[in-house]
């Protein structure tokens, strides 16, 4: 039987195939925008809506191609080794771009030496949730807890070296807690096992989050940005909860499109004028919202310094609790 994962990457090699066909049948040459992972996530929404705008802007055929596998490494190699001229671009997560780095010893490729930033385009924080019926009902509560019985207490992820687990080390640093990851593959049954109390806690992308919390199976305790979300507004910030060392705690994923290094900076600055131009629309900030994100807008020099900071922040992190993928 073929799963819906599978189903939906099918379908997306197909018409990737159809349209990079039909524009060579027409003589325009398309640009292709690689999401490093698979179809249906926020990633693959966002390139597909960044698509969708600028092939009107380019004159030509924009398309998205999924190449998922290690943690967005697969993908990144595969814009890396493209031709640069332009043509190829990598949707870019802070996982693939500043936390592997870090995460993983034996790299094919560094995202830091090998990628042009074009443009970024939006930033999501995730939300810190626990069962319903737990006594748990804040920061500070999770805290003492974990305090009380050091190692006893656990959370889930989506997988090591998501941006769930990274901020759960980062919550361990901060607080001076010790506390226990439990890694999942994919957020779904991840999630599932914390409604089910298997779990005590989890730091989770927002959609699938927020639906659960609105139907009362789960208890959203914080967010991890720095101000509240107009979604949540009711749920403080992880930096509000007064808990010693947690006083500017920010953990948010951010999103943007990469370049193969060499790219003449003609073709990278036209690019970010254009991918700038389609996130700036009502449309493109109404489908962000939907997906629990919010604008982060910046050209080639202001994504080159988020990316920067993103590096040296994880590789700190990274470093202190020893997290590894290899």
């Amino acid at each position: 039987m073929i799963d819906r994962r599978t189903t939906l990457a099918l379908l997306a090699a197909t018409a990737c195939a159809t349209a990079m066909t039909a524009a060579r049948a027409q003589g325009v040459r398309p640009v292709r925008i690689v999401v490093p992972f698979a179809p249906g996530g926020g990633n693959d929404v966002f390139a597909r809506q960044l698509a969708q705008g600028l092939g009107p802007l380019r004159g030509g055929t924009v398309v998205v191609e999924n190449k998922p596998g290690a943690g967005g490494n697969l993908g990144t190699e595969q814009v890396v080794r493209s031709t640069a001229d332009g043509g190829t671009l990598l949707l870019g997560h802070t996982g693939t771009v500043s936390i592997n780095p870090a995460l993983y010893k034996n790299l094919k490729v560094d995202s830091r030496r090998d990628l042009a930033p074009v443009a970024m385009f939006a930033s999501s924080p995730l939300v810190l949730v626990v069962p319903a019926s737990s006594p748990v009902r804040s920061v500070g509560d999770l805290v003492a807890l974990a305090k009380a019985k050091p190692g006893t207490l656990d959370y889930a992820s989506s997988g090591a070296g998501t941006g769930g687990h990274l901020t759960g080390e980062l919550l361990e640093q901060k607080a001076g807690l010790k506390i226990l990851h439990v890694p999942y593959k994919g957020t779904a049954p991840a999630l599932a096992d914390v409604v089910g109390g298997q779990v005590q806690a989890m730091f989770s992308v927002l959609p699938p989050a927020l639906a659960l919390v609105k139907a009362g199976r789960l208890r959203a305790l914080a967010v991890t940005s720095a101000a509240r979300l107009a979604s949540l507004p009711e749920v403080p910030t992880v930096a509000e909860s007064g808990v010693p060392g947690l006083a500017g705690f920010e953990s948010t994923l951010t999103y943007g499109l990469l370049a193969p290094r060499g790219t003449p900076d003609a073709a990278v600055q036209e690019l970010a004028a254009q991918v700038l131009k389609v996130a700036s629309t009502a449309d493109f900030q109404s489908r962000l919202a939907v997906e629990g994100a919010v604008p982060l807008l910046g050209g080639p020099a202001d994504y080159a310094a988020l990316i920067r900071r993103e590096n040296a922040k994880w590789a700190e992190t990274v470093q202190v609790s020893g997290a590894t993928a290899d």
